[in-house]
């Protein structure tokens, strides 16, 4: 259904510094490196275009994060949640929810929120039973 997601950002070199960690721990990996923006992909990628992209913005403003706005990427262990949520803290970012069970959604929903040095929220989820 989606083609990509994109996130801005204004200082793409401190954007790649807390992606590559952080989305390392989910086997999120950069595959593509320009000057205005950096772009992520699953380990062994071989697609045209990554579905997930962090960008200056095309208009040249400041970017901006979305109240309700978020990505959430799947994890495939309750274990790379806990990482995911320790690198981005470790990497500069800012804790929106600790790694644990949200059963409010459902019984196995395995989650953890940050914001990325842009202000932009992310979510890592285990949807798996441990």
């Amino acid at each position: 259904m989606l083609s990509h997601v994109t996130l801005g950002a204004t200082d793409i070199e401190r954007a790649a510094k807390f992606y590559d960690r952080v989305l390392a721990t989910l086997g999120i990996v950069r595959v593509k490196t320009f000057k205005a923006g950096i772009g992520y992909a699953q380990e062994g990628f071989a697609g045209i275009e990554p579905p997930f992209w962090v960008l200056r913005p095309f208009d040249r403003k400041p970017p901006s994060a979305g109240n309700g706005a978020m990505v959430a990427f799947s994890a495939k262990t309750r274990s790379a949640v806990d990482a995911f949520h320790k690198i981005a803290l470790e990497s500069g970012g800012r804790d929106e929810g600790a790694p644990g069970l949200r059963p409010h959604y459902h019984p196995n929903f395995y989650g953890a929120y940050v914001r990325d040095p842009s202000g932009n929220k992310l979510c890592a989820v285990c949807h798996l039973s441990e």
